[in-house]
């Protein structure tokens, strides 16, 4: 299978969108079938699709272009995918996540992270705490929990959303997991469906946010930036379309909120050979966004003729790559988006990517980042 690094530069902007709502984001099945219980359902295994590799994660066994699809992690042995009925709780105004699956978690209940001691949002997706303490109901003693962090997006019209949950607690990655997903209806209650173009291109632009996690060390961190992905309508040939994400502007924090971009940057310049005293070492070259704030290197996609199907679905590899004064480049991290397009007019994609490599920062230690995306067209 041919692949190609796209590596064409193209600029985007920010478009907002509403983390409102309070659609169940995994619609609880049967005890056979529910890909939570581990009793080997159907939505147990990655949806066999002639879309070819990577896989659709597990969910809607018989997806349409007219039909609600649910995308859920697969689990792994490094704890992804665990996290199941994952579900956003507003019908009293309470503003909260239901996540089941965890252990240490508290009582399953996330709500909104606090602005002034910690996150309650990036960009316009919102931000969740599992709680930090709980009780034994037997002695009523307050034991600690582990730390657990959920985000959430919603589309302006609700015909999209995505949420995300992972743990900082774990030497290693960590339990956790994510769902996308195009709704049945949207916030009106009109039907949501996508009818695919057959000619053209186009261009979707809007936010991304994401949660870090280590292997190596404890911790969790927040990113958030801006996506645009390009879609050929028309070609490939044989009904496949051509697909391109790209996530640009991303800005690096701690669990507290605090921007550490820079630091980031720092070391990852040292480990380039950009501050090793040799003046013949290149140097890593530092994007900055439109208000000059410097920003991680650029992910960019891996195309392929099979990244995309007739129902709207997308999944695709993807690589940040650093760049060098001296023309260089380095891949320092790679992963696989996962997305679904929606709407009359194929306006509308949310998605999720998950990606890895060295942190710079801690000699042996690796990132997980996890981002998810609502574009515009």
């Amino acid at each position: 299978m041919t692949r190609i690094l796209f590596l064409i530069l193209c600029l985007g902007f920010v478009a907002a969108c509403d983390s409102g709502g309070g659609d169940v984001l995994q619609q609880p099945t049967d005890e056979a079938t529910d890909p939570g219980t581990g009793n080997g359902g159907e939505d147990e295994t990655p949806i066999d699709s002639d879309r070819g590799t990577p896989e659709l994660p597990p969910g809607t066994t018989s997806p349409t272009p007219n039909s609600q699809i649910v995308r859920r992690e697969a689990r792994d042995d490094e704890g992804g995918g665990y996290a199941t009925n994952i579900e956003y709780r507003n019908d009293e105004g309470q503003d909260e996540f239901f996540v089941d699956n965890l252990a240490f978690d508290g009582n399953n209940i996330y709500t909104r992270g606090d602005p002034v001691t910690g996150v309650a949002q990036i960009g316009p997706f919102a931000v969740y705490e599992g709680a930090e303490e709980t009780s034994d109901p037997v002695t009523g003693e307050t034991l600690r929990t582990f730390t657990y962090r959920a985000m959430y997006g919603r589309s302006i019209n609700g015909a999209t959303e995505f949420a995300i949950v992972r743990s900082g607690a774990y030497v290693d990655y960590g339990f956790g997991g994510f769902v996308y997903q195009r709704n049945g209806t949207d916030d009106n209650g009109n039907a949501v469906r996508l009818v695919l173009p057959s000619e053209g291109d186009a261009r979707y632009t809007g936010d991304y946010a994401g949660l870090r996690v280590f292997s190596g060390r404890a911790g969790i961190e927040y990113v958030g930036g801006d996506a645009e992905l390009f879609i050929d309508f028309k070609d490939f040939n044989d009904g496949q379309r051509g697909v391109a994400l790209f996530v640009n502007n991303r800005r690096l924090y701690n669990s507290q909120g605090v921007e550490v971009t820079q630091a980031y940057l720092d070391a990852l310049n040292e480990n380039g050979g950009g501050d090793t005293g040799d003046t013949t070492s290149p140097s890593l070259l530092i994007s900055r966004d439109a208000d000059g704030n410097p920003v991680l290197p650029r992910i960019r996609p891996i195309i392929s003729p099979d990244d995309a199907d007739a129902n709207g679905e997308i999944a695709a590899e993807i690589r940040e790559v650093a760049e060098f004064d001296d023309g260089t480049s380095d891949i320092i991290g790679e992963g696989t988006y996962y997305a679904i397009i929606s709407g009359d007019n194929a306006e509308e994609i949310v998605g999720v990517l998950v990606m890895s490599g060295d942190d710079p920062r801690v000699s042996g230690t690796t990132y997980q980042e996890t981002g998810g995306f609502i574009l515009y067209r």
